[in-house]
């Protein structure tokens, strides 16, 4: 995991940090908006600190692909890369060893 800053430009308060994924820090980069694939409206990606996850996005079936069911949880799925196919087929094997979130609730 890596320590991410949700705002690049807010400094290193707790506050201001979560952790990530290699993949979604990475894609990330630097950007706190990105544009919705359906409306092409830009907003503002998903903040861990402020959003709640399930307000913005949902396991598929089979918990490997997530959907995002707002402008937001689109275009942060859309930013970050979530469902490439090395990320997903990552989860699946994740489900299916149990150690997918999901799996262990």
């Amino acid at each position: 995991m890596h320590i991410e800053h949700i705002n690049p430009n807010a400094g290193d308060g707790l506050e201001n940090l979560c952790l990530s994924c290699a993949n979604c820090n990475l894609s990330k980069a630097t950007v706190t908006t990105a544009p919705d694939p359906i409306s092409e409206q830009v907003v503002p990606l998903f903040n861990p600190r402020l959003d709640r996850w399930s307000d913005h996005f949902r396991w598929a079936e089979d918990k490997a692909m997530l959907t995002g069911i707002t402008p937001t949880g689109r275009a942060t799925i859309a930013r970050l890369k979530v469902n490439q196919e090395r990320i997903v087929g990552a989860q699946r094997r994740w489900v299916e060893a149990g150690y997918h979130p999901l799996s262990l609730s």
